[in-house]
């Protein structure tokens, strides 16, 4: 990291008042200039998982360096409602900490994401999808929703584009992970209580859910 630091026209004490004054309270360096898509080699990883619909050892992520992405894939994360599911089924959240791992003199943000998956909802019932994301520290923009109504028995896909000006950048020269809150619901509403909805981002090679990195340089 690196600081700017204030110069003293005055007294040689002034200067090391000036010094010692500062010396604690270092911030990280703003982001500069935006980099050209394609020129920056990542790695993405998941650190830790939080939340009942992404028990342990149940996500991944890899990332495509030429794309200016990478990609989570779910393997048990699915709600339902509806037989004998119970009150916990109907409502599942998962948050993901990811380690994207950039050059030294680059940092990013997250310009959109593209969510998949499959859902089935009997005649009357409803089902949400919730998205997000945040870097530690940084302001959040909180979660938006995707409605479902039944019937319905398709694949689905949906993308959140934050506005440019909602774009956070992880700050240069700082060790923070991205974290990834996502939240599935399923509502019986006037459906058969018999039959059971469900709503799933589970089919491991088959859906994934995709960020689209940018890019900024750093001092």
């Amino acid at each position: 990291m690196r600081k700017r630091n204030a110069v003293s026209v005055v007294a040689v004490a002034a200067a090391v008042a000036v010094a010692a004054a500062t010396a604690g309270s270092v911030v990280p360096a703003a982001a500069g200039a935006r980099i050209a898509p394609g020129s920056v080699e990542f790695s993405a990883e998941v650190v830790s998982l939080n939340g009942s619909g992404c028990p342990p050892h149940t996500v991944l992520a890899d990332a495509w360096p030429e794309k200016d992405l990478f990609r989570v894939g779910y393997s048990a994360y699915i709600a339902q409602a509806g037989g004998s599911s119970t009150p916990v089924d109907s409502h599942q959240q998962c948050q993901v900490a990811v380690r994207v791992s950039v050059p030294e003199d680059v940092t990013y943000g997250i310009s959109s994401s593209d969510h998949e998956g499959f859902v089935h909802l009997e005649s009357g019932a409803n089902a949400a999808l919730r998205v997000g994301h945040y870097i530690p520290g940084q302001p959040w923009a909180g979660m938006v929703t995707h409605n479902f109504d039944g019937a319905s028995d398709d694949y689905w896909r949906f993308t959140h584009r934050p506005p440019v000006e909602q774009q956070v950048f992880k700050p240069c020269g700082e060790d923070r992970d991205l974290v990834l809150d996502t939240a599935l619901r399923v509502d019986l509403g006037t459906s058969d209580p018999f039959k059971i909805s469900w709503i799933a981002m589970d089919a491991p090679e088959s859906v994934w859910t995709s960020y689209h990195l940018t890019w900024k340089s750093c001092p």
